[in-house]
């Protein structure tokens, strides 16, 4: 989503939501986050996650230097030990060899996934090993552009939607997506503000 879409959404959310009408009041608008859609950017959600930024922006650097292209064919020639010494658990490396492998041999094309539905986006990322709903729904927002969605299972935003609403408790991921039903169809831009929110109002 780009700046005028970001402002829009939010325009519509607020006109619907006191709290979000409030709190653009107080910090304003986020920044659009976008990052180019394929394989790179795949490789660079598994790097990602469960690490805070500034460890995941060091390591992708050190994974990146590793390889002399980001490509499927480079990362399934190179060796496991040289990728673990940049900084990848095991784990992680097998899902990135496992993403280039499904690649190379057909069973997965990200070059589909433009013109395919949000469901059917999620499905079919979420066959990968190392991809839960997630990664699929980070991808379909700053990768694709997808304008209405809602990563529920992101803590960030569980925890700020409780700040925001003065729940006494973060909302579980089926009660925070209830919480900004009416957001539709713009729970993208809604995502971007709730981690905006979390970063500035502490």
């Amino acid at each position: 989503m780009n700046q005028t879409s970001i402002k829009r959404g939010l325009t519509q959310i607020a006109k619907n939501d006191r709290e979000i009408k409030q709190a653009i009041k107080l910090y304003g608008y986020p920044q659009t986050r976008i990052q180019p859609a394929g394989f790179k950017t795949l490789v660079n959600t598994i790097i990602s996650q469960q690490l805070s930024a500034k460890a995941a922006q060091s390591i992708t650097q050190k994974v990146h230097a590793c390889l002399d292209e980001i490509t499927p064919a480079c990362v399934n020639k190179k060796r496991s030990s040289t990728l673990r010494k940049a900084g990848l658990s095991e784990r992680k490396v097998s899902y990135i060899k496992g993403l280039a492998k499904a690649i190379l041999k057909g069973d997965f094309d990200p070059e589909k996934l433009p013109s395919m539905s949000d469901a059917d986006v999620i499905l079919d990322i979420t066959k990968l090993h190392g991809f839960g709903e997630w990664s699929a729904e980070i991808y379909l927002m700053f990768s694709l552009g997808r304008k209405d969605i809602f990563p529920a299972n992101d803590l960030a935003l569980q925890m700020a939607l409780a700040k925001l609403k003065k729940l006494e408790d973060k909302p579980t991921p089926k009660q925070a997506r209830a919480l900004v039903n009416h957001w539709a169809p713009w729970r993208s831009a809604g995502s971007l503000f709730l981690w905006h929110y979390y970063q500035h109002s502490k």
